[in-house]
Protein backbone atom coordinates (compact mmCIF):
# COMPACT_ATOMS: atom_id res chain seq x y z
CA UNK A 1 0.00 0.00 0.00
CA UNK A 2 1.61 3.26 -1.47
CA UNK A 3 2.70 5.75 2.13
CA UNK A 4 1.87 9.10 1.38
CA UNK A 5 2.71 12.27 3.82
CA UNK A 6 0.22 15.40 3.36
CA UNK A 7 2.22 18.79 4.60
CA UNK A 8 -0.36 21.69 5.39
CA UNK A 9 -1.24 23.67 7.50
CA UNK A 10 -5.00 24.38 7.33
CA UNK A 11 -6.45 21.57 9.29
CA UNK A 12 -9.72 21.24 7.21
CA UNK A 13 -7.42 20.54 3.71
CA UNK A 14 -5.52 17.91 5.50
CA UNK A 15 -9.15 15.96 6.53
CA UNK A 16 -10.42 16.34 3.31
CA UNK A 17 -7.59 15.51 1.29
CA UNK A 18 -6.79 12.67 4.08
CA UNK A 19 -10.42 11.40 4.00
CA UNK A 20 -10.17 11.26 -0.01
CA UNK A 21 -6.90 9.28 0.04
CA UNK A 22 -7.18 6.87 2.72
CA UNK A 23 -10.76 5.63 0.58
CA UNK A 24 -8.01 5.38 -2.36
CA UNK A 25 -6.32 2.79 -0.73
CA UNK A 26 -2.96 4.95 0.28
CA UNK A 27 -1.85 5.53 3.65
CA UNK A 28 -1.32 8.70 4.95
CA UNK A 29 0.64 10.42 7.46
CA UNK A 30 0.06 14.03 8.38
CA UNK A 31 2.32 16.54 9.33
CA UNK A 32 1.39 20.61 10.46
CA UNK A 33 3.89 22.43 9.01
CA UNK A 34 7.38 22.14 7.17
CA UNK A 35 9.40 21.32 9.88
CA UNK A 36 7.66 18.77 11.09
CA UNK A 37 7.22 17.39 7.55
CA UNK A 38 11.05 17.45 7.31
CA UNK A 39 10.83 15.38 10.84
CA UNK A 40 8.50 12.81 9.29
CA UNK A 41 10.09 12.73 5.81
CA UNK A 42 13.81 11.86 7.45
CA UNK A 43 12.46 9.40 10.09
CA UNK A 44 10.06 7.73 7.46
CA UNK A 45 10.09 6.32 3.68
CA UNK A 46 7.19 7.75 1.45
CA UNK A 47 6.10 6.73 -1.95
CA UNK A 48 4.97 9.98 -2.73
CA UNK A 49 4.53 14.04 -1.07
CA UNK A 50 2.08 16.37 -1.06
CA UNK A 51 3.34 19.80 0.34
CA UNK A 52 1.53 23.20 0.97
CA UNK A 53 3.87 26.38 -0.33
CA UNK A 54 2.58 28.76 2.71
CA UNK A 55 3.67 27.50 5.78
CA UNK A 56 4.85 28.24 9.09
CA UNK A 57 8.52 27.97 10.66
CA UNK A 58 9.46 26.18 7.18
CA UNK A 59 7.92 26.78 3.86
CA UNK A 60 7.12 24.60 1.53
CA UNK A 61 10.31 25.73 -1.46
CA UNK A 62 12.54 25.36 1.72
CA UNK A 63 10.81 21.82 2.55
CA UNK A 64 11.49 20.92 -1.29
CA UNK A 65 15.21 21.76 -1.83
CA UNK A 66 15.85 20.08 2.04
CA UNK A 67 13.64 16.46 0.99
CA UNK A 68 15.16 16.59 -2.43
CA UNK A 69 18.53 16.67 -0.79
CA UNK A 70 17.69 13.59 1.48
CA UNK A 71 15.83 11.57 -1.63
CA UNK A 72 15.10 13.07 -4.37
CA UNK A 73 13.58 9.98 -6.13
CA UNK A 74 10.46 10.47 -4.04
CA UNK A 75 7.91 12.68 -5.96
CA UNK A 76 6.63 15.91 -4.35
CA UNK A 77 3.44 17.55 -5.71
CA UNK A 78 3.33 21.32 -4.26
CA UNK A 79 -0.05 22.37 -3.40
CA UNK A 80 -0.83 26.43 -2.93
CA UNK A 81 -3.58 28.77 -2.65
CA UNK A 82 -1.75 31.72 -3.31
CA UNK A 83 0.27 30.27 -6.24
CA UNK A 84 1.08 32.16 -9.56
CA UNK A 85 2.34 31.26 -12.82
CA UNK A 86 5.98 31.93 -11.60
CA UNK A 87 5.74 30.12 -8.10
CA UNK A 88 4.75 26.80 -10.26
CA UNK A 89 7.55 27.11 -12.54
CA UNK A 90 9.68 27.78 -9.31
CA UNK A 91 8.33 24.60 -7.89
CA UNK A 92 9.04 22.71 -11.14
CA UNK A 93 12.73 23.92 -11.08
CA UNK A 94 13.46 22.81 -7.86
CA UNK A 95 12.40 19.74 -8.57
CA UNK A 96 8.66 18.95 -8.05
CA UNK A 97 7.24 16.52 -9.50
CA UNK A 98 4.08 18.86 -10.20
CA UNK A 99 2.29 21.95 -8.88
CA UNK A 100 -1.79 22.29 -8.04
CA UNK A 101 -3.77 25.23 -7.12
CA UNK A 102 -5.92 25.62 -4.48
CA UNK A 103 -8.63 24.02 -4.03
CA UNK A 104 -7.43 21.04 -5.94
CA UNK A 105 -9.45 19.23 -8.29
CA UNK A 106 -9.57 16.02 -7.32
CA UNK A 107 -9.94 14.00 -10.09
CA UNK A 108 -6.67 15.50 -11.30
CA UNK A 109 -5.04 15.42 -7.60
CA UNK A 110 -5.50 11.36 -8.21
CA UNK A 111 -4.81 11.07 -11.80
CA UNK A 112 -1.36 13.46 -10.53
CA UNK A 113 -0.46 10.81 -7.69
CA UNK A 114 -1.03 8.30 -9.81
CA UNK A 115 1.18 8.87 -12.74
CA UNK A 116 3.85 10.17 -9.94
CA UNK A 117 4.02 6.36 -8.54
CA UNK A 118 4.02 4.97 -12.19
CA UNK A 119 7.14 7.49 -12.56
CA UNK A 120 8.46 6.09 -9.46
CA UNK A 121 8.09 2.60 -10.12
CA UNK A 122 9.84 3.10 -13.81
CA UNK A 123 12.51 4.91 -12.08
CA UNK A 124 13.32 1.86 -9.59
CA UNK A 125 13.37 -0.62 -12.80
CA UNK A 126 15.20 1.08 -14.60
CA UNK A 127 17.85 1.56 -11.94
CA UNK A 128 17.70 -2.25 -11.46
CA UNK A 129 18.16 -3.02 -15.26
CA UNK A 130 21.01 -0.54 -15.45
CA UNK A 131 22.86 -2.41 -12.48
CA UNK A 132 22.15 -5.42 -14.14
CA UNK A 133 23.27 -4.53 -17.49
CA UNK A 134 26.91 -2.85 -15.80
CA UNK A 135 29.96 -4.68 -16.35
CA UNK A 136 31.48 -3.47 -13.04
CA UNK A 137 29.99 -2.26 -9.96
CA UNK A 138 30.94 0.93 -8.48
CA UNK A 139 34.39 1.27 -6.90
CA UNK A 140 32.55 2.81 -3.07
CA UNK A 141 34.93 4.88 -0.92
CA UNK A 142 36.24 8.30 -0.03
CA UNK A 143 38.91 7.04 2.50
CA UNK A 144 42.80 7.31 1.97
CA UNK A 145 43.54 3.82 1.56
CA UNK A 146 40.63 3.69 -1.39
CA UNK A 147 41.68 6.83 -2.90
CA UNK A 148 45.10 5.32 -3.41
CA UNK A 149 43.68 2.02 -5.31
CA UNK A 150 41.60 4.32 -7.47
CA UNK A 151 44.69 5.83 -8.16
CA UNK A 152 46.94 2.85 -8.55
CA UNK A 153 44.54 1.26 -10.72
CA UNK A 154 44.28 4.55 -13.33
CA UNK A 155 48.41 4.04 -13.35
CA UNK A 156 48.81 0.11 -13.58
CA UNK A 157 45.34 -0.32 -16.02
CA UNK A 158 46.76 0.63 -19.31
CA UNK A 159 50.21 -1.44 -19.41
CA UNK A 160 50.16 -5.30 -18.87
CA UNK A 161 51.94 -5.68 -15.69
CA UNK A 162 51.04 -8.53 -14.21
CA UNK A 163 49.21 -7.34 -10.53
CA UNK A 164 49.19 -9.68 -6.79
CA UNK A 165 46.15 -8.16 -5.17
CA UNK A 166 46.37 -8.74 -1.51
CA UNK A 167 43.69 -8.61 1.02
CA UNK A 168 40.96 -10.35 3.31
CA UNK A 169 37.96 -12.62 2.25
CA UNK A 170 35.16 -10.43 1.25
CA UNK A 171 37.55 -7.16 1.15
CA UNK A 172 36.50 -6.95 -2.87
CA UNK A 173 39.85 -8.29 -4.65
CA UNK A 174 37.48 -9.30 -7.49
CA UNK A 175 36.20 -5.66 -7.99
CA UNK A 176 39.43 -4.50 -8.04
CA UNK A 177 40.88 -6.90 -10.66
CA UNK A 178 37.76 -6.51 -12.76
CA UNK A 179 38.21 -2.50 -12.73
CA UNK A 180 41.92 -3.08 -13.65
CA UNK A 181 40.44 -5.02 -16.71
CA UNK A 182 38.07 -2.27 -17.68
CA UNK A 183 40.40 0.39 -17.88
CA UNK A 184 42.75 -1.62 -19.92
CA UNK A 185 43.08 -1.63 -23.84
CA UNK A 186 42.08 -5.36 -22.84
CA UNK A 187 38.42 -4.08 -21.71
CA UNK A 188 37.21 -5.23 -25.53
CA UNK A 189 38.15 -8.94 -24.56
CA UNK A 190 37.39 -10.90 -21.95
CA UNK A 191 38.19 -11.16 -18.11
CA UNK A 192 38.05 -15.31 -17.02
CA UNK A 193 38.21 -15.89 -13.58
CA UNK A 194 39.31 -18.81 -12.32
CA UNK A 195 38.67 -19.29 -8.14
CA UNK A 196 41.78 -22.00 -7.48
CA UNK A 197 40.56 -22.72 -4.33
CA UNK A 198 37.22 -24.09 -5.30
CA UNK A 199 38.66 -26.72 -7.94
CA UNK A 200 40.01 -30.13 -6.82
CA UNK A 201 44.05 -30.27 -6.78
CA UNK A 202 43.95 -33.00 -9.60
CA UNK A 203 41.34 -31.07 -11.69
CA UNK A 204 42.90 -27.43 -11.98
CA UNK A 205 45.25 -27.82 -14.77
CA UNK A 206 42.85 -29.24 -16.80
CA UNK A 207 40.71 -26.36 -16.13
CA UNK A 208 43.52 -23.99 -16.53
CA UNK A 209 45.23 -24.96 -19.71
CA UNK A 210 42.78 -27.54 -21.08
CA UNK A 211 43.13 -31.33 -22.28
CA UNK A 212 42.74 -33.35 -24.97
CA UNK A 213 40.12 -36.28 -25.47
CA UNK A 214 40.98 -39.42 -24.07
CA UNK A 215 43.80 -37.67 -21.99
CA UNK A 216 42.50 -39.15 -18.96
CA UNK A 217 39.22 -41.78 -17.51
CA UNK A 218 36.74 -38.55 -17.82
CA UNK A 219 38.56 -36.65 -20.41
CA UNK A 220 35.75 -37.77 -23.10
CA UNK A 221 36.02 -34.63 -25.44
CA UNK A 222 38.67 -31.88 -25.66
CA UNK A 223 38.63 -28.76 -23.91
CA UNK A 224 39.64 -25.55 -23.86
CA UNK A 225 41.01 -24.18 -20.62
CA UNK A 226 40.94 -20.67 -18.99
CA UNK A 227 44.44 -19.28 -20.18
CA UNK A 228 43.24 -19.73 -24.22
CA UNK A 229 39.63 -18.19 -23.54
CA UNK A 230 41.27 -15.46 -22.25
CA UNK A 231 43.49 -15.07 -25.05
CA UNK A 232 43.54 -11.49 -25.71
CA UNK A 233 42.05 -10.37 -22.21
CA UNK A 234 42.93 -10.49 -18.60
CA UNK A 235 43.08 -13.92 -16.31
CA UNK A 236 42.09 -13.60 -12.83
CA UNK A 237 43.37 -16.35 -10.45
CA UNK A 238 41.94 -15.55 -7.15
CA UNK A 239 42.99 -17.76 -4.50
CA UNK A 240 45.93 -18.52 -6.05
CA UNK A 241 47.45 -19.46 -2.76
CA UNK A 242 45.51 -22.55 -3.08
CA UNK A 243 46.95 -23.63 -6.11
CA UNK A 244 49.19 -27.50 -6.51
CA UNK A 245 52.50 -27.24 -6.80
CA UNK A 246 52.43 -28.86 -10.19
CA UNK A 247 49.88 -26.05 -11.48
CA UNK A 248 51.92 -23.38 -10.15
CA UNK A 249 55.12 -24.45 -12.21
CA UNK A 250 52.65 -24.55 -15.59
CA UNK A 251 51.73 -20.99 -14.75
CA UNK A 252 55.40 -19.97 -14.26
CA UNK A 253 55.87 -21.32 -18.00
CA UNK A 254 53.13 -19.83 -19.38
CA UNK A 255 54.01 -16.18 -17.68
CA UNK A 256 57.69 -16.73 -19.16
CA UNK A 257 57.09 -18.24 -22.85
CA UNK A 258 53.28 -16.77 -23.45
CA UNK A 259 52.99 -20.60 -24.22
CA UNK A 260 50.64 -23.64 -22.61
CA UNK A 261 50.41 -27.10 -23.33
CA UNK A 262 46.94 -28.94 -23.09
CA UNK A 263 46.77 -31.91 -20.49
CA UNK A 264 47.31 -35.07 -22.50
CA UNK A 265 48.60 -32.59 -25.59
CA UNK A 266 51.94 -32.29 -27.49
CA UNK A 267 51.55 -29.23 -29.15
CA UNK A 268 52.57 -25.53 -27.59
CA UNK A 269 49.67 -23.48 -28.25
CA UNK A 270 50.55 -19.63 -27.98
CA UNK A 271 48.62 -17.38 -25.40
CA UNK A 272 48.42 -13.78 -25.16
CA UNK A 273 46.91 -12.62 -21.53
CA UNK A 274 47.72 -10.84 -18.97
CA UNK A 275 47.17 -12.37 -15.56
CA UNK A 276 46.01 -10.83 -12.34
CA UNK A 277 46.16 -13.20 -9.18
CA UNK A 278 44.68 -12.51 -5.85
CA UNK A 279 45.28 -14.42 -2.36
CA UNK A 280 44.02 -13.41 1.29
CA UNK A 281 47.25 -15.30 2.62
CA UNK A 282 51.09 -14.29 3.24
CA UNK A 283 52.23 -15.73 -0.03
CA UNK A 284 56.10 -15.03 1.26
CA UNK A 285 54.69 -17.18 4.58
CA UNK A 286 53.80 -19.76 1.98
CA UNK A 287 56.98 -19.51 0.15
CA UNK A 288 58.98 -20.51 3.62
CA UNK A 289 56.83 -23.44 4.28
CA UNK A 290 57.32 -24.59 0.76
CA UNK A 291 53.55 -24.68 -0.08
CA UNK A 292 54.36 -22.00 -2.92
CA UNK A 293 57.10 -21.19 -5.42
CA UNK A 294 58.68 -17.84 -4.73
CA UNK A 295 59.96 -17.54 -9.03
CA UNK A 296 56.13 -17.82 -9.32
CA UNK A 297 55.89 -15.35 -6.50
CA UNK A 298 57.97 -12.54 -7.94
CA UNK A 299 56.56 -13.40 -11.73
CA UNK A 300 53.07 -12.79 -10.24
CA UNK A 301 54.08 -9.18 -7.89
CA UNK A 302 54.86 -6.90 -10.74
CA UNK A 303 52.65 -4.55 -9.02
CA UNK A 304 51.08 -5.48 -5.90
CA UNK A 305 47.75 -4.03 -4.34
CA UNK A 306 46.74 -4.25 -0.68
CA UNK A 307 43.24 -4.25 -0.50
CA UNK A 308 42.17 -2.43 3.25
CA UNK A 309 40.07 -4.36 5.16
CA UNK A 310 36.29 -2.47 6.11
CA UNK A 311 37.78 -2.12 9.90
CA UNK A 312 40.75 0.04 8.66
CA UNK A 313 38.38 2.51 6.66
CA UNK A 314 35.09 2.11 8.50
CA UNK A 315 34.37 5.78 7.45
CA UNK A 316 33.43 4.71 4.07
CA UNK A 317 30.57 2.66 6.39
CA UNK A 318 27.79 5.28 5.45
CA UNK A 319 28.77 5.33 1.76
CA UNK A 320 28.62 1.93 1.34
CA UNK A 321 25.26 1.55 3.48
CA UNK A 322 23.57 3.99 1.43
CA UNK A 323 24.88 2.23 -2.00
CA UNK A 324 23.30 -0.81 -0.52
CA UNK A 325 20.16 0.34 0.74
CA UNK A 326 19.40 1.85 -2.72
CA UNK A 327 20.38 -1.27 -4.67
CA UNK A 328 18.66 -3.97 -2.56
CA UNK A 329 15.45 -1.60 -1.85
CA UNK A 330 15.69 -1.39 -5.60
CA UNK A 331 15.69 -5.44 -6.43
CA UNK A 332 12.64 -5.65 -3.75
CA UNK A 333 10.68 -3.12 -5.51
CA UNK A 334 10.34 -1.09 -2.72
CA UNK A 335 11.06 2.53 -1.89
CA UNK A 336 14.56 3.49 -0.31
CA UNK A 337 14.62 3.07 3.31
CA UNK A 338 15.89 5.82 5.54
CA UNK A 339 18.48 4.31 8.24
CA UNK A 340 19.70 6.84 11.33
CA UNK A 341 22.72 8.56 12.58
CA UNK A 342 22.56 6.09 15.52
CA UNK A 343 22.30 2.97 13.31
CA UNK A 344 24.84 4.18 11.27
CA UNK A 345 27.16 5.09 14.27
CA UNK A 346 26.42 1.22 15.61
CA UNK A 347 27.32 -0.27 12.40
CA UNK A 348 30.70 1.79 12.83
CA UNK A 349 31.20 -0.14 15.99
CA UNK A 350 30.78 -3.30 14.96
CA UNK A 351 34.06 -5.73 13.96
CA UNK A 352 33.58 -6.71 10.03
CA UNK A 353 35.15 -9.65 10.22
CA UNK A 354 33.52 -10.41 6.84
CA UNK A 355 34.12 -7.19 5.35
CA UNK A 356 32.01 -5.62 2.23
CA UNK A 357 30.59 -8.84 1.90
CA UNK A 358 29.19 -8.91 5.69
CA UNK A 359 28.05 -5.61 5.72
CA UNK A 360 25.94 -5.96 2.51
CA UNK A 361 23.96 -8.97 4.29
CA UNK A 362 23.44 -7.21 7.20
CA UNK A 363 21.88 -4.36 5.07
CA UNK A 364 19.65 -6.58 3.49
CA UNK A 365 18.80 -8.28 6.86
CA UNK A 366 18.15 -5.03 8.24
CA UNK A 367 15.78 -4.05 5.00
CA UNK A 368 13.72 -7.18 6.03
CA UNK A 369 13.68 -7.04 9.61
CA UNK A 370 12.97 -3.37 9.99
CA UNK A 371 10.28 -1.06 9.45
CA UNK A 372 10.19 1.99 7.76
CA UNK A 373 13.10 3.15 8.75
CA UNK A 374 16.29 1.40 10.33
CA UNK A 375 17.14 2.56 13.61
CA UNK A 376 19.91 1.95 16.44
CA UNK A 377 18.15 -0.72 18.05
CA UNK A 378 17.62 -2.59 14.77
CA UNK A 379 21.13 -2.74 14.47
CA UNK A 380 21.31 -4.08 18.18
CA UNK A 381 18.91 -6.76 17.50
CA UNK A 382 19.51 -7.69 14.32
CA UNK A 383 22.98 -7.46 13.58
CA UNK A 384 24.49 -9.65 15.92
CA UNK A 385 20.83 -11.29 16.90
CA UNK A 386 20.64 -13.23 20.06
CA UNK A 387 20.76 -17.35 19.84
Amino acid sequence: MPNILLIDDERAIRKTLGEILIYEGYKLDEAVDGEDGLKQFKEKTYDLVLCDIKMPKLDGMEFLEKARAINPDVPIVMISGHGTIETAVEAVKKGAYDYISKPPDLNRLLITIRNAMDKTQLVAETKVLKRKVSKVAEMIGESDPMVHIRATIDKVAPTDARVLVLGENGVGKELVARWIHEKSNRAASPIIEVNCAAIPSELIESELFGHEKGSFTSAVKQRIGKFEQANGGTLFLDEIGDMSLSAQAKVLRALQEGKITRVGGEKDINVDVRVIAATNKDLLKEVEEKNFRLDLYHRLSVIIVKVPSLNERKGDIPLLVDKFLSDICADYGITKKVITDDAIDALKEHNWTGNIRELRNVVERLIILSGKSINGEDVKNYVLPKI
